[in-house]
């Protein structure tokens, strides 16, 4: 078998995840790599970590990157603040809610899984009859923005009841962070992770999380000792550290760090509230087509994220069929549904540099052309001046 260079085709990215990447950030993830204690890195670490606090809106010392996908910042946070034998309520409305069940069982903990129906918001009713009923609880695990489903819940209201009953808050925004508002101090959020591929349009494989003092606390507390070597904040922090002298742990992924450093700095040169104006005049105008076509989506309006549309796919159309012909045929990525939504919905991602009018209208004119080639129950013709209305509102 002959292996020659591989060169990636040009695509649109408009699924769940990954996002595009901007030229600006692929041309940092070239730059000549240094060292990962060289002294330009370290201060480096001290910006990357300071733009991180202006995105999460907090100003948690314990704030950085881990060096491995979102899935490992989830993990990060369980290992660090599940101890065996604890109980632990997770909500689920979606497929990661349910890997936050996994994650709190793996580090021994007694779990409630509490469940709403997967396009609903997580129900805060239901979080307190379950607080009420097991006052032993020490945390309370829920997914902001479900990239399952397109559903945002109330960050702030289910923060404010686990504490109401004492317990420490894990969540995940994956999804929203830099596409909606996330406000870690504000909501007084114990515990946060992300991903540096949805609204940060950076590469995959960083996660930035942050803990809080009632976090820190649990941290340098533990009567077990972190199961994980690797995500242990004990130690991670000594390198993410404030100042020149760093306690070696790993070695990070230097380039990626140039990478996410040069994603921040373009959200902090949007302005963080600009950023969210975009992501939902964008989804408005998307959202225009769409139903303009006779498409819906599955999410009350109420609980819609503006950065990832959860669109029910007509009767009698085949859901990979449709992917595959945009995909050959127009460069363009869309995802498909996941666990109970499998081949029920796509899910269509307005994420970072993926928000943009061009993709709007690229994936307008291309879903149209290839239902209409396969003779869909839609409206044809009609999307793009019902987008371009919008957008030129």
């Amino acid at each position: 078998m002959a292996f020659n260079a591989f060169h990636p085709p040009l695509r649109t990215l408009m699924g769940p995840g990954p996002s595009d990447v901007p030229p600006r950030i692929l041309e940092a993830l070239g730059r000549p790599t240094i060292g990962h204690l060289d002294p330009k890195f370290i201060d480096l670490m001290d910006e990357v970590k300071a733009l991180l606090q202006y995105v999460m809106q907090t100003e948690n010392a314990l704030t950085l990157p881990i060096s491995a996908p979102g899935s490992a910042g989830m993990e990060a946070c369980f290992v660090n603040l599940v101890e065996p034998g604890e109980k632990v309520i997770v909500c689920q409305n979606g497929v990661f809610g349910g890997r936050m069940k996994e994650n709190a069982e793996r580090c021994g903990a007694d779990v409630l899984l509490l469940q709403d129906a997967w396009g609903s918001a997580v129900d805060p009713q239901q979080l307190e009859d379950a607080l009420k009923a097991n006052p032993d609880t020490k945390v309370v695990a829920f997914v902001h923005a479900e990239t399952s489903t397109g559903a945002q819940s109330d960050a702030r209201t289910l923060v404010e009841l686990a504490h109401r009953h004492d317990c420490l808050t894990i969540v995940d925004a994956v999804t929203s962070l830099a596409g909606t508002p996330v406000m870690v101090d504000e909501w007084e959020i114990d515990a946060l992770y992300s991903g540096s591929q949805k609204c940060l349009s950076c590469v995959p494989g960083i996660a930035p999380v942050s803990f809080g003092e009632r976090a820190l606390h649990k941290i340098t507390n533990r009567v077990h000792k972190v199961q994980s070597w690797f995500l242990d904040m004990n130690l991670v922090m000594g390198y993410w550290g404030a100042g020149a002298r760093r306690a070696y742990h790993h070695t990070a992924p230097v380039n990626a760090m140039y990478a996410l450093h040069e994603a921040l700095l373009m959200v902090r040169e949007e302005g963080l509230e600009n950023a969210w104006t975009r992501h939902r005049r964008n989804h408005e105008a998307l959202k225009a087509g769409l139903e303009a076509m006779g498409l819906s989506f599955i999410v009350d309006e109420a609980h819609r994220l503006p950065q990832l549309n959860a669109v029910a796919i007509p009767a009698g159309v085949e859901d990979a069929a449709v992917r595959a012909r945009l995909l050959k045929e127009h460069h363009l990525e869309i995802g498909a549904g996941l666990g109970d939504l499998a081949g029920k919905v796509w899910r269509i991602g307005l994420m970072g540099y993926s928000s943009r009018i061009e993709n709007i209208t690229q994936c307008l004119a291309a879903l149209d052309g290839v239902l209409a080639d396969m003779q869909a129950p839609v409206v044809h013709g009609v999307a793009l001046p019902a987008a371009e209305k919008i957008l030129a509102a």
